[in-house]
């Protein structure tokens, strides 16, 4: 891995993860009747946090995509799963709480399970898969699993809503990881000519905007705690998925390297859940509040 995308990919990281801090902190106060809704967002819109916390996460992604377009999607993917540990940090600072063991554990299981994963499987790009029909049978199974999971979120309503709403999230945003890298290639290839005349930047366009509707929803309805760790989570494994599904990525399988990969995974999954669930992450709120009372903040 080069120094410039481990640079894009961490600074990528940082600005997720205090943006995402910022949209909750202003999505708790929403409406409850915007659960789901596009108006959520035309709500939200006029709140100044949550414009802050929309343009941290647009620059993140914008660095995530030049990331993407210099490394493979099994390299960044790993490193972006690193916002929690900057969204942790903002949260620690406003709730003026210590790490404390379950802390520092999260840290070091995400921290290490990343650095095992990316030198055991030592990702690299190669050739990707020209068929289509593999292409849309990926894209269409993590589609059709995010359809699901919002399915059972609107029928539990505030039970396990927010879970499900950020693991659907974080599967559709893995997915738009891998076109934006796609988008990037056509860019590259032929320069705008060659984009506007792809599907990929207009699949990452509607990928994007309905992730940001699930990710509000489920930010305005539990704390962050509750929602976070499942969309950190959900992202490098759909985006690795895509990866070495149909984009070319190549993962070292050996034995032991397979063994290291899993461990590393694993590890950074319960890294993730541990600095998720972290006391220091910011609670939201259980009350209503008209869409007028969002203005006053």
């Amino acid at each position: 891995m080069s120094l410039l995308v481990l640079i894009l990919s961490v600074s990528a990281a940082c600005c997720l993860g205090f943006g995402f801090v910022l949209q909750q902190n202003a999505a708790s106060h929403a409406p409850l009747n915007d659960f789901l809704s596009p108006r959520l967002l035309l709500d939200l819109i006029r709140v100044p946090r949550w414009l802050g916390g929309i343009a941290l996460m647009v620059c993140g992604m914008v660095l995530g995509a030049i990331a993407l377009g210099k490394g493979e999607v099994s390299q960044v993917e790993p490193l972006l799963a690193t916002n929690l540990l900057f969204a942790l940090g903002l949260s620690r600072h406003q709730t003026k709480r210590s790490l404390g063991r379950q802390g520092w554990s999260g840290l070091a299981l995400l921290a290490g399970g990343v650095t095992a994963f990316i030198l055991a499987g030592r990702p690299k790009g190669g050739d990707a898969v020209s068929d289509p029909l593999r292409h849309w049978l990926i894209i269409g199974a993590m589609i059709g699993l995010a359809l699901l999971l919002t399915t059972y979120a609107r029928r539990s309503r505030l039970g396990a809503a927010p879970v499900l709403l950020a693991l659907a999230a974080g599967v559709l945003y893995g997915v738009q990881d891998a076109l934006t890298r796609v988008s990037g290639q056509r860019f590259g290839e032929g320069g705008w000519g060659e984009l506007l005349i792809s599907w990929q930047p207009y699949g990452v366009l509607v990928l994007g905007v309905s992730g940001l509707v699930l990710v509000q929803s489920a930010f305005e309805t539990a704390e962050l705690r509750m929602s976070l760790p499942a969309l950190t989570a959900a992202q490098p494994l759909a985006g690795i998925l895509c990866g070495v599904g149909f984009l070319g990525d190549r993962l070292r399988t050996d034995v032991g390297a397979l063994t290291w990969e899993a461990a590393g995974l694993a590890a950074i999954v319960t890294g993730i859940v541990l600095l998720g669930m972290h006391p220091a992450m910011p609670a939201g709120t259980k009350r209503t509040r008209p869409a007028r009372d969002l203005q006053r903040r």
